[in-house]
């Protein structure tokens, strides 16, 4: 293309010099500049430019030479810098311009200068020297090659108009002609005047040197005109002799042409060997390959290019995820299906795709559950949106089975009361039952209660049946034990309730309800009927005997009472301290009290974390006493002071002490047994029994006077005020035991208003307590219960810690909670109030962070025999939690698979989420995401953990080499979970993560968005 330069410059130059040598010749050896110009030629003829320049440059200023000769001089001098590329060649160019403004050759100059910078690449700077020249200056030929450079350099800086009408004065030139008909085709190519592009290139494409480049824009214009048979014709012979640059792109369109035809099958190897822009693909081309791959039903690799498409919103996106939905359902991955058909559902470029993505998004995610959205309302927004579909009817009756299945029944209640069928009506009376135990398990007992009743009206038998066994339950954990007696005893004979769970352990509770009512007989003869029919591992059996034991021993009927105590003691079962305490008892009341010391001493000795020891000892010395032998009695005494001495015996014990030390003459020890308790334990009944009996002792030594002066100094003894203060304290009391509240609260204050230090202020503020809050009033009783519990140890304080904290704890105010957790297991007699204790520390320890306290304290926990299912859960789960936290990933893996194995509600979602976690950190990726879809399916409610483990299954489809529901997955948690900031910072951290990644081989995706 660019030979045409400088070629014309020697036949111009050699031109000149035939006319002048004409002239010279008859003068050769007289005239000097002219044989100097001709020598000065010669050497500029054989490239010699160097040499030449000089002697240009010498004529052009000598004064004797003609004019011509000095001005032909300076324009070769000039043309000379511009071969040698000299740095002021363009200067000398210039120069000469200036020097010569009336030249024939100033437009030559010009032209020379602007080819100077055509030759190197330099276009506009070419351009804007051609810009100056006069063409009609030149001669023809001059301004052809004017005409040529000028279009290709506009070419080059597309400036394609003007190129274009450029090429076409030169279309049929000798010279130019080929040249300009490629580039006239080429620009109408870039213009997409396909018709044109295709005449001119068609023509080129003949030529040797035109023709790869030719036949390429031919096959593209081919495909562009939708001429798809041609384009794999042209492609393909092209693909013979194509460069290895070329074979990529001539491939692509050659498959995308086989694509369009519909022939799939022949497309896929030639769109597999396209290599991208730059090595990367874009999202169609990963479509079309996915999609070309669908039609050959071979999902598995229609997947792996559907799945490269991520975080776009197009129309092909919306057409390669619902395809994708549809590879996802064929291989039977249908938690995968949800995703891509819910995204696909989310675009509005094709209706018809959008609806029935959501149609198949609404039915998997009644079958699969979902992470996003509650299933129900993602069916009502699905019948919110097509009103008119044919699977209308059908997806309605799933919104309420869907919410029973996802185990939120208020939900489906609140739905039908909206929806009010009878259908509905019916159905809800069902759901109710389920609504019911819901609330029973999160101890939301007057709220079940309501659920059950409406239960009880059923038309399902079973569950009329179930819900009468369940109200009777509520009943008795609510204190209505005549009630519960009524519902139990109704279940019983009632002929559905046989084949339920419930039935095998109905005996149990009628008999338990004889109990709480004083009906021992009643009570003896169920727990009996009960023990016949169950097994010895069932979990009840040992309490079924202690309670028949007790029933026995309340009737007096003490060796039945023992055989019942020593079954339980015999096979080491679940309350056998408590056993083993009562049979000792027992054996004192038929006389036996050698034999009753035996079995006490046993509770001291053989059950080391029993808290009936400091009962067994205190006992156990007043047997001593019983007995006259007053120096073990003392020694027993002594052995509970010392071993228990938070035990609420130890005030009776001293008393006790006190009237042994008495009775034996001792009257100065007996008044220091006295004197300590009402210092010790000052206005408690045992201290005002101390004052009484050191007022004998005092009369006794005949020192009354140092009686009245040691009694004057002791705040609760008022002996005028005595009777009012009793019968003031009585009113109240007989109200409280009445369980009427109300009154009860205006006679306790009353008391306290009146005898603020009174012989039963103790007393007084833990009833008004109790009252207050048996009336819902919590935080007025927390005030009573501060004060019974900042006096020292009474039989009140256990009780008054328990409800305080609870308070307390129902009010997160752990800082509040945790002392009083602490003196509750060191004070309380109870089992539960010390498991309670322990449970609610070892829970606000790790809420504090105190991790190894928090894990002493579960071990304190799983310790105990009698231990309810909920209560083991929270002392495992904490155990795992400590251990995950400090990296002890081997304990927290055992203790979530042990929750995981029996637990329920949310405990079992976190238990889920660490043991897809953990299969994670393993590699099994896809056992990992049968446990999210487990989760997320069974515990949705939990949306926390579903979330959460949401981003482990995001991490697994990545390593699985499925970069779309991976991108999806941690899109639609950023979008719609934004309360969870951990989680959200999470799912940010691995989306960035993979989008860099996809971006390496992915054009389509932007890291940054």
């Amino acid at each position: 293309m660019m030979t045409h330069i400088f070629r014309k410059q020697i036949l111009v130059l050699a031109f000149f010099l035939s006319t002048f040598l004409a002239g010279a010749q008859q003068s050769e050896y007289n005239v000097g500049p002219e044989s100097a110009f001709i020598k000065a030629n010669k050497l500029y003829t054989e490239k010699a430019y160097a040499a030449a320049q000089n002697r240009f440059k010498s004529l052009s200023k000598q004064d004797n030479a003609p004019q011509e000769i000095k001005e032909n001089s300076a324009y070769f001098a000039a043309i000379c810098a511009l071969e040698l590329n000299q740095e002021d060649a363009e200067k000398q160019v210039l120069n000469f311009v200036q020097n010569y403004p009336q030249s024939a050759k100033k437009d030559l100059a010009l032209l020379d200068l602007g080819n100077s910078h055509f030759n190197e690449n330099e276009l506009k700077e070419a351009l804007d020297w051609y810009q100056k020249i006069k063409a009609s200056k030149l001669s023809k030929e001059k301004q052809d090659e004017l005409t040529f450079n000028r279009s290709y350099a506009l070419m080059m800086t597309d400036e394609l108009e003007d190129s274009k009408n450029g090429f076409s004065t030169l279309l049929s030139h000798p010279s130019y002609g080929k040249e300009a008909s490629y580039y006239f085709g080429f620009i109408a190519y870039k213009q997409k005047d396909y018709t044109t592009a295709e005449v001119y290139l068609s023509e080129a494409s003949k030529e040797q040197s035109y023709e790869g480049e030719a036949s390429y824009y031919l096959l593209d214009i081919s495909f562009k005109n939708a001429q798809f048979e041609k384009s794999v014709s042209l492609g393909k012979a092209l693909l013979n002799k194509a460069t290895e640059k070329d074979v990529s792109e001539v491939s692509k369109i050659v498959g995308e042409s086989y694509f369009n035809l519909k022939r799939y099958k022949d497309a896929i190897p030639y769109l597999t060997a396209y290599k991208g822009k730059s090595g990367k693909w874009n999202n169609t081309d990963f479509y079309q390959l996915g999609y070309a791959y669908y039609q050959q039903k071979d999902y598995q690799n229609a997947v792996k290019n559907f799945t490269k498409i991520i975080s776009s919103t197009d129309a092909v996106s919306q057409n390669a995820y619902y395809h994708l939905g549809e590879c996802y359902l064929y291989l039977n991955q249908k938690s995968e299906a949800l995703n891509a058909f819910k995204n696909a559902s989310e675009m509005s470029f094709d209706a018809k795709i959008k609806e029935d993505a959501f149609l198949n998004y609404a039915k998997l995610s009644y079958e699969q559950g979902n992470p996003y959205k509650s299933v129900a309302l993602v069916l009502q927004d699905f019948l919110a949106a097509y009103p008119q579909s044919p699977y209308y009817k059908e997806i309605n009756t799933l919104v309420v089975t869907s919410y029973i299945y996802q185990q939120d029944y208020q939900g489906a209640l609140d739905y039908m009361a909206k929806k009010r069928t009878m259908e509905n009506i019916v159905l809800s009376k069902d759901v109710s039952f389920y609504r019911g135990v819901q609330l029973f398990n999160e101890n939301k007992l007057k709220q079940a209660y309501s659920y059950f009743s409406t239960a009880t009206s059923s038309t399902d038998l079973a569950i009329k049946a179930a819900a009468k066994y369940w109200k009777a339950e509520t009943d008795y954990q609510l204190g209505n034990y005549k009630d519960a007696l009524e519902g139990y005893i109704s279940f019983k004979s009632d002929r559905n309730a046989k084949t339920l769970d419930e039935f095998a352990k109905v005996n149990y509770s009628i008999a338990y309800g004889y109990f709480k009512l004083k009906n021992y007989a009643k009570a003896i003869s169920f727990f009996q009927e009960f023990l016949k029919t169950t097994n010895k591992s069932n979990a009840l059996y040992d309490d079924a005997n202690i309670r028949l034991g007790d029933c026995y021993f309340v009737t007096k009927n003490y060796q039945n009472a023992i055989n019942a105590y020593q079954t339980v003691i015999q096979k080491k079962g679940v309350g056998a301290d408590y056993a083993q305490y009562q049979k000792g008892m027992s054996f004192g009341f038929i006389g036996q009290n050698n034999t009753k010391i035996t079995n006490l001493l046993a509770v001291a000795s053989q059950y080391s974390s029993s808290n009936l020891q400091d009962d067994a000892l205190f006992q156990t010395a007043s047997t001593y006493a019983l007995l006259k032998n007053n120096q073990k009695a003392h020694q027993t005494y002594n052995r509970l002071i010392k071993e228990h001495p938070k035990s609420s015996y130890i005030a009776s014990a001293l008393l006790r002490q006190g009237l042994l030390f008495y009775n034996d003459n001792q009257p100065d020890a007996a008044l220091e047994k006295y004197k300590s308790i009402v210092k010790i334990y000052p206005a408690t009944s045992e201290a005002k029994q101390a004052v009484s009996n050191a007022r004998n002792v005092y009369v006794d030594l005949g020192q009354v006077d140092a009686y009245a002066a040691w009694v004057k100094n002791i705040s609760f003894v008022n002996v005028t005020n005595a009777d009012l203060d009793n019968t003031t304290y009585e009113a109240a009391e007989n109200k409280f035991v009445a369980n009427d509240n109300a009154k009860a609260i205006e006679g306790f204050e009353k008391y306290i208003s009146s005898f603020p230090e009174g012989l039963h202020a103790l007393q007084a503020h833990f009833y008004l307590a109790q009252s207050l809050l048996n009336t819902d009033n919590p935080e007025k009783a927390s005030t009573h219960y501060q004060y019974v519990i900042s006096k020292n140890q009474s039989e009140f304080s256990e009780e008054a810690l328990n409800k305080l904290a609870q308070i307390y704890l129902e009010n997160e105010n752990w800082s509040a909670a945790m002392p009083l957790l602490s003196r509750l297991e060191q004070e309380a007699n109870y089992a539960q109030n010390i498991l309670f204790a322990q449970s609610n520390l070892m829970k606000g320890y790790y809420q504090d962070d105190q991790f190894k306290k928090a894990t002493d304290y579960a071990e304190k926990v799983l310790q105990n025999d009698k231990l309810a299912s909920n209560v083991e859960f929270d002392a495992k789960i904490i155990i795992a939690r400590v251990a995950f936290k400090t990296d002890d990933l081997t304990t927290a893996e055992n203790y979530y698979k042990e929750v995981e194995a029996k637990a329920n509600g949310e405990l079992k979602a976190e238990a889920l989420y660490y043991s897809a976690y953990f299969k994670n950190t393993k590699k099994d990726y896809a056992g990992s995401n049968s446990i999210v879809q487990q989760l997320i399916a069974d515990y949705s409610s939990y949306k926390y953990w579903g979330v959460k483990s949401y981003v482990i299954m995001a991490k697994n489809y990545y390593a699985l080499k499925d970069a779309y529901q991976a991108t999806y997955i941690l899109e639609n948690i950023i979008k719609n979970f934004s309360q969870y900031d951990d989680v959200i910072v999470e799912a940010q951290k691995e989306l960035d993560r993979i989008k860099a990644l996809e971006a390496k081989t992915n054009d389509s995706v932007n890291p940054k968005n």
